[in-house]
């Protein structure tokens, strides 16, 4: 199925996933993997990420390291679509004895390579990997995906000096720049400001792109400058792909009503009976 397959039916196959494994939950955080999904899609269906599913810990893969590990949503459905684990897996998310967490977890099911959710720590991590491949002569590239929000964190500023100072021009760092936080707007929180200047004086090369363009995030994952860590500023939309969730920030942590889950699997292209039964629970959307 998934060979004649373009990357925006593949975007749109894991929107549609990551709502139906919400539903099915009883809670998640749709918004934030959707302003993901359209990144995710092309790092593993557009060959980016170098990956081998059938064999996960094969010692030359790219490693993705989801920083932004309540974007978990959007990763889990990936990495079914891709084999690494079976699709029909993804309802048990956050049920008693599944795999799936809410957040991402090491060794919970293949293809997840970093514990991450406390924000923060993935960078530090991904900077380690892409050392150790360095000194080891290995030409495997590591890639990061850090929310905005999660910039307001100091552990990050400390990761973006070091991958400079190492000059690992092996590490991708992408920063989800929806401009949303789970209690309002980055601006209103922790004004950050022009990533890319920023970047740049820490001694990056710096692309700003438009987050949703799979062309231009293609490009901009693959291009490489020598000794310089890469760094895409990729301007998205939380809640892309179901309207009323678009840049409202409610939807950090919420799922749709009777009413609002029509507009969902109309603006989504499902059914009823693709979206499966679920329980309709009234403390759904207390948090």
């Amino acid at each position: 199925m998934t060979e004649n397959m373009g990357i925006d039916e593949f975007a749109l196959k894991i929107r549609q996933e990551v709502l139906k494994m919400a539903c099915h939950a009883n809670g998640g955080h749709i918004a934030p993997a959707y302003s993901m999904t359209d990144i995710i899609s092309v790092l593993y269906f557009d060959n980016v990420l170098r990956y081998n599913e059938k064999n996960p810990n094969w010692d030359d893969r790219d490693m993705f390291i989801l920083s932004k590990g309540h974007g978990v949503l959007a990763l889990y459905a990936a990495l079914s679509i891709a084999g690494y684990f079976p699709i029909e897996e993804l309802t048990s998310f956050c049920k008693p004895g599944s795999r799936l967490g809410s957040l991402a977890k090491y060794g919970s099911v293949p293809g997840i390579e970093a514990t991450t959710g406390s924000l923060g720590h993935g960078l530090s991590y991904a900077v380690g990997i892409a050392l150790a491949n360095k000194i080891d002569k290995n030409d495997s590239k590591t890639y990061v995906l850090l929310g905005d929000g999660e910039c307001e964190e100091g552990s990050v500023w400390e990761g973006f000096l070091s991958a400079s100072h190492h000059r690992l021009d092996n590490l991708v760092v992408i920063i989800d720049n929806n401009k949303l936080q789970a209690m309002g707007s980055v601006e209103s929180i922790l004004s950050i400001q022009n990533f890319p200047e920023k970047l740049g004086a820490f001694g990056f090369s710096v692309e700003d792109i438009d987050g949703h363009d799979y062309q231009a995030i293609k490009r901009a994952l693959l291009y490489k400058e020598k000794d310089k860590p890469r760094a895409i500023v990729a301007n998205t939309i939380k809640g892309k792909g179901i309207s009323f969730m678009e840049n409202t920030p409610i939807w950090h942590y919420r799922i749709p009503d009777e009413v609002e889950i029509e507009v969902a699997l109309k603006e989504l292209k499902m059914t009823r009976e693709e979206l499966g039964i679920y329980e309709n629970s009234l403390f759904r959307n207390i948090i």
